[in-house]
């Protein structure tokens, strides 16, 4: 690989990508690939994506799964399934980065699904980024599907650091008794960029819980729309919580839809969206700060 690539992989997945079972995907292809006793990563029969296969009671491995595109004007889908066997607990650690040079739109849908048996844990993060001096689009659109049995948990945190010109960001999940599932999600929009938040979570036990925290910074024309869904079957709890900054003459949408079809659902959803407060930039400016300097660390705090 070269400067650009390895710099694309380091940015979305860290240093030692290459330790542990991984898999990395450059320009629509596997090029890349290392498996361990515990986790077995087998390329679709219809050239489609991979499935990663997790041996129950792993404990504590690392699987690194990026994709990298370089080549201008590609539209790259994949679709990739994770099977999560009984009391394993690992982390999985995904991602796309861009890097367009040229005029032409580039763009990558990544499919996840997961499918956890009964007590397995995950740690999933995935990274989002684009980069280039050409003037063609990066267009990054990641859907995530969970499925989780009785006592498993799924925590997930995905973070678009910035470059990405327009994205539509889908998660699903089906909780079921005593599993819980926590999302974080992170964004980062400018320009004209456009991103689109959707999240369908459906609690269909007891004792099945969801979090889903959505921070997002909005800055000059772009535009960020936040969408979810809670639905409660059952005895259960979700919290939904929003929270926006926004500048200049950017948009943030959010739409909370919460639907409680048991009388023992519990079920909150919080919002809200402002421009940074006036007297966190005043303290920042009195330690010596510019004013743009004191947005930029607070945006920074924010986002982390």
């Amino acid at each position: 690989m070269n400067n650009i690539e390895e710099n694309l992989l380091e940015t979305i997945s860290g240093s030692d990508i290459r330790t542990g079972a991984y898999n990395i995907r450059e320009n629509g292809k596997g090029v890349e690939r290392k498996i361990t006793d515990n986790v077995n990563i087998v390329s679709k029969e219809d050239g489609t994506g991979i499935n990663i296969y997790v041996k129950e009671n792993t404990k504590f491995e690392i699987v690194h799964i990026p994709v990298i595109i370089t080549q201008s004007g590609l539209k790259d889908v994949v679709y990739n399934d994770f099977y999560i066997g009984k009391n394993a607990n690992v982390i999985i650690i995904a991602g796309c980065g861009i890097h367009n040079d040229e005029h032409n739109d580039t763009q990558h849908d990544g499919i996840h699904r997961f499918f956890l048996e009964e007590g397995a844990k995950v740690k999933y993060y995935e990274k989002h980024y684009g980069e280039g001096s050409g003037d063609g689009k990066r267009i990054l659109n990641p859907v995530t599907e969970v499925e989780l049995k009785e006592g498993a948990s799924l925590e997930m945190e995905s973070i678009q650091i910035k470059g990405v010109d327009s994205t539509i960001r889908e998660t699903r999940g089906k909780v079921y008794k005593n599993a819980n599932l926590v999302v974080t999600e992170k964004i980062l929009t400018a320009g004209n960029q456009t991103a689109t938040s959707i999240f369908d979570v459906e609690l269909n036990d007891k004792g099945a819980s969801a979090k889903v925290t959505s921070r997002s910074v909005a800055t000059e024309q772009s535009k960020q729309e936040f969408k979810s869904k809670v639905v409660g079957n059952s005895e259960c709890f979700g919290h939904v919580e929003c929270d926006a900054i926004i500048k200049d003459n950017a948009r943030v949408i959010s739409t909370p839809e919460i639907v409680a079809n048991n009388v023992d659902a519990n079920l909150i959803h919080e919002a809200a969206i402002g421009k940074i407060a006036g007297d966190q930039l005043i303290k920042l400016m009195t330690l010596g700060l510019t004013e743009k300097e004191a947005e930029e660390k607070i945006i920074e705090g924010f986002l982390k």
